[in-house]
C-alpha cells in the first residue's frame, strides 16, 4: 500500500518539475525579449541624439568617468539628527 502512495507523489514530483522547467524556459525567453527591447530603445535614442560615432564614444567615456549622475547631488539627510 505504500508503494502506490510513494508512486503517486513521485508522479506528482515529475508533474512539478515539468511545470518547473516549462516556466524557466519562459523566463528565460521572456527575460531575452526585454534585453532586445532595452537595447533597440537604447539605438533609437542614440541615433535621436544625431551626435557623430566618434563624440558619442567620447561622451560615453567622460559619464564613465564620472559618478554616472546626471542631474545635481542630492542633499544628504542625517536621520539621526532631530529636525524642528
Amino acid at each position: 500500500m505504500a508503494t502506490g502512495k510513494t508512486a503517486k507523489v513521485e508522479a506528482e514530483i515529475e508533474k512539478a518539475k515539468a511545470k518547473l522547467a516549462e516556466q524557466q524556459a519562459k523566463l528565460k525567453e521572456l527575460e531575452g525579449k526585454r534585453t532586445e527591447l532595452e537595447n533597440t530603445e537604447i539605438v533609437d535614442i542614440v541615433r535621436g541624439l544625431s551626435i557623430p560615432l566618434d563624440e558619442l564614444a567620447a561622451l560615453l567615456q567622460s559619464i564613465k568617468g564620472t559618478s554616472g549622475q546626471v542631474g545635481p547631488k542630492a542633499k544628504h539627510i542625517n536621520k539621526e539628527e532631530p529636525t524642528e
